[in-house]
């Protein structure tokens, strides 16, 4: 089946699926803002899927992701506003438009006229659309996950300078972050507290942006690898009869350590 046929039948499920008469009582109910968790959700799921290089369940999760994109667009037909059609068309057009070193007379350009072609663009968009920025920092979501939107944060007071030279001083003000969350922890001040610890992840955030490291990713990474190790301390205590809450820190310690070397040499 072609991919025409196959992108209009999932259309077509989808109208089928949101009929008033024959369709399904839960996606009726459905709004915007009720399918908006569920469409960060996927998005979640389909790095999840990358991280563990699981490609089949990269293809079931792009597919639910896609899911997301026809359910926004079926309920926005419903109320008039706009047609699955209305956003492939707006994508093509935003393609072609940001790509003129592809589709345009800028052809040779380097990495980095590109990145700045791609900001003028941008900046027109916003300019034709009222959107003038007055910020620097104008034009970064307001719901993004902590992590990114500290590095897009960063990355965007770097644009006009505001930024280090060079990872060391980046590292040399993690050491002074540190040191003021333990100062904040001898008086026991809750809210310096919070305060301090979350300069300290945002200087780390910073960190990864000099080292040109995903910071969400590298988190994830290490979330990946503190699981794996997890678990083989509880199937080592299992062997032995055991529980992880009925050992002391020694134990728990000694069976960190196992796992660590017995999951190395996996």
């Amino acid at each position: 089946m072609s991919v025409e046929r196959l992108v209009t039948q999932l259309i077509d499920i989808m109208a089928k699926l949101r009929d008033p008469k024959s369709g399904c009582a839960w996606d009726l109910e459905q709004t915007f803002e009720t399918i908006i968790p569920y469409t960060i959700e996927e998005a979640f799921e389909v790095a999840d899927s990358v991280a563990a290089k699981d490609w089949p369940e990269f293809k079931e999760e792009l597919g639910d992701l896609l899911l997301q994109v026809v359910f926004h667009a079926r309920i926005a037909e419903e109320q008039h506003l706009f047609s699955f059609d209305d956003i492939v068309s707006t994508l093509n057009e935003k393609l072609v438009r940001r790509h003129p070193h592809v589709f345009g007379n800028q052809q040779g350009a380097d990495i980095e006229q590109i990145k700045q072609t791609w900001e003028i663009i941008k900046a027109d968009e916003r300019e034709n659309k009222g959107r003038r920025h007055v910020s620097a920092l104008d034009g970064v979501p307001s719901g993004l996950p902590a992590l990114q939107k500290a590095t897009k944060l960063q990355k965007k007071a770097a644009k006009v300078g505001f930024d280090w030279s060079s990872l060391a001083p980046v590292l040399q003000q993690v050491h002074a972050e540190v040191a003021e969350l333990e100062r904040a922890l001898e008086e026991n001040d809750p809210d310096a507290i919070e305060d301090e610890l979350g300069d300290v992840f945002f200087t780390l955030v910073n960190v990864s942006r000099h080292l040109k490291i995903d910071s969400d990713g590298a988190l994830r990474r290490a979330s990946v690898k503190f699981e794996a190790r997890f678990r083989d301390m509880e199937e080592q205590a299992r062997q032995h009869g055991q529980s992880l809450q009925d050992l002391d820190e020694d134990s728990l310690e000694r069976l960190w350590r196992s796992a660590k070397t017995r999951l190395l040499r996996s």
